[in-house]
């Protein structure tokens, strides 16, 4: 779902809080816009990325968005979600730079503990 606000605001999948409810062992990864270089030249750095993971399988379960674009960068999640995709299928994904969408990328890195700039 997508909510076309200022910040945008997109999701797919279950919420932290469902995952735990339906007895899932979870991890998460959380990526600020604050730290994206190109969210910072664009002087629009309000939001974040926030992915939730299977913990022991590396399966993604659900992701979140609250950023300029969110609608965009929701389609790379989404279609791993429809493969049944891992985290790690999205943190080994070369992303063009500066772009938003390495904010995605450094979500999956965290939640894997691989964040490399936090």
């Amino acid at each position: 779902s997508v909510v076309y606000t200022h910040p945008e605001i997109a999701s797919v999948g279950l919420s932290e809080q469902q995952a735990l409810e339906a007895g899932h062992d979870i991890r998460t990864g959380r990526y600020p816009f604050s730290a994206n270089g190109r969210a910072r030249c664009m002087n629009d750095t309000e939001g974040f990325v926030k992915i939730i993971a299977e913990n022991k399988t590396d399966r993604l379960l659900g992701a979140h968005i609250i950023a300029t674009h969110a609608g965009d960068l929701l389609q790379e999640l989404v279609t791993t979600m429809a493969f049944r995709g891992n985290v790690e299928d999205i943190a080994l994904t070369i992303h063009a730079h500066p772009t938003l969408s390495e904010s995605v990328k450094e979500a999956a890195l965290d939640a894997r503990g691989e964040a490399v700039h936090m």
